[in-house]
């Protein structure tokens, strides 16, 4: 076993173990820097005090190759479209209008100013382009979706960190505003003149007993196999295996959502343990002006939204709860939904894992969208 291995799983250990603990303090610390980020920085940071370079190790090729298709075979089996019905159809509306705006709204603001400096010097010439559909995968996706995103726009690691930890700020911030504006919803939509009060069919548990988990490993990691056999193109393999993964939920009887939840978030760790080998701390910096575009596209996100509630006439406390599942995911999105409705909290569930199951594909229409306008 090489040094790469044996520093990737130390810190899949350590960071799992942490992320576990019920200690107050590490529940803090893991409010504001989440497991995936400490997982990337342990690796390089151990790369760089011992000042080894791991990047071209076969740990990387081994990690795209199984690892990276395991995660998201897994993460796309457990989305069920039965339980998506029961939140309903404005809502999930809303939801996509929000995911809409997050992969769009950056190439339309590229478009309208690309004579001016900021997209000629900065997006294009520096590159910092391909650091927004890593964005958009984490906003709308998740880790999974961040990570595919990484590979297909050739991120580089150094901009893949300042993205990372840019991004996990500004999240932390929009979740504090998600908690205020789901406690003031009925306030405003008296403002806005909503007259929605319909309540969603509560989510049922599946009361069959379940798949059993070497059940679900041995299909997911069997789909995987075929994939990497008959395909080449890695963007054709990310396709078939989300497809791969909503039909085996969907269609085998008695499929273990949970297990393969868990799966997803633990296969998640290791990929950005991986990754963290190949990061160098050097050349460290983040235009000002990027990081508030980046804030200034969450508002836009937030704002359209808002006007998608006053056109569907869907109570605005769905706003936070679908900004939350798409920006902060299947951890943030149920607990803001809690400071409203406890009873809407598997909704958001839901929805985060929606989230989950597109924001690859919406990354993937941002990266294309780019390269046309760029000409790159």
């Amino acid at each position: 076993m090489s040094a790469a291995w044996v520093i990737a799983l130390f810190t899949i250990v350590v960071v799992y173990f942490l992320d576990k603990s019920k200690n107050k303090v590490l529940i803090a610390v893991f409010d504001w820097i989440p497991a995936v980020l400490l997982a990337y920085v342990i690796p390089a940071l151990i790369s760089y005090f011992f000042s080894v370079d791991y990047s071209v190790d076969s740990i990387h090729s081994f990690s795209k190759t199984w690892v990276i298709p395991m995660a998201i075979v897994a993460v796309m089996s457990s989305l069920s479209f039965s339980q998506l019905k029961t939140i309903g159809f404005k809502p999930v509306v809303l939801f996509v209008i929000g995911s809409a705006i997050i992969a769009l709204f950056p190439v339309v603001f590229a478009w309208a100013f690309l004579d001016s400096d900021l997209v000629q010097n900065q997006w294009i010439q520096a590159g910092y382009w391909k650091g927004i559909p890593p964005i958009v995968g984490s906003w709308i996706g998740g880790s999974t979706s961040q990570l595919v995103l990484k590979e297909l726009a050739r991120t580089s690691e150094s901009l893949f960190l300042q993205v990372l930890v840019v991004d996990t700020v500004l999240v932390n911030i929009w979740t504090i505003c998600m908690f205020q504006i789901i406690k003031k919803s009925q306030k405003l939509n008296t403002f806005f003149n909503i007259s929605d009060k319909t309540i969603p069919l509560p989510i049922s548990e599946e009361k069959e007993k379940s798949l059993p988990w070497y059940g679900v490993l041995t299909l997911l990691i069997s789909g995987v196999f075929l994939i990497e056999i008959l395909l080449n193109a890695f963007v054709i393999k990310v396709i078939a295996l989300s497809i791969l993964g909503l039909l085996v939920s969907n269609f085998i009887p008695r499929w273990n959502y949970r297990f393969a939840l868990k799966l997803g978030g633990v296969l998640i760790i290791v990929v950005m343990a991986i990754l963290g080998l190949k990061l160098q701390f050097t050349a460290l910096s983040m235009p000002i002006e990027f990081i508030g575009f980046l804030v200034f596209w969450i508002f836009v996100h937030f704002i359209g939204m808002v006007l998608a509630a006053k056109f569907l006439n869907v109570h605005l406390a769905w706003v936070p709860i679908a900004s939350m599942a798409n920006v902060g995911g299947i951890a943030t999105a149920p607990a803001v939904t809690a400071a409203y409705e406890k009873k809407w909290m598997p909704h958001a569930i839901v929805l985060a894992i929606l989230s989950m199951a597109t924001g690859t594909f919406w990354g993937m229409i941002t990266i294309s969208l780019f390269e046309s306008l760029f000409k790159v």
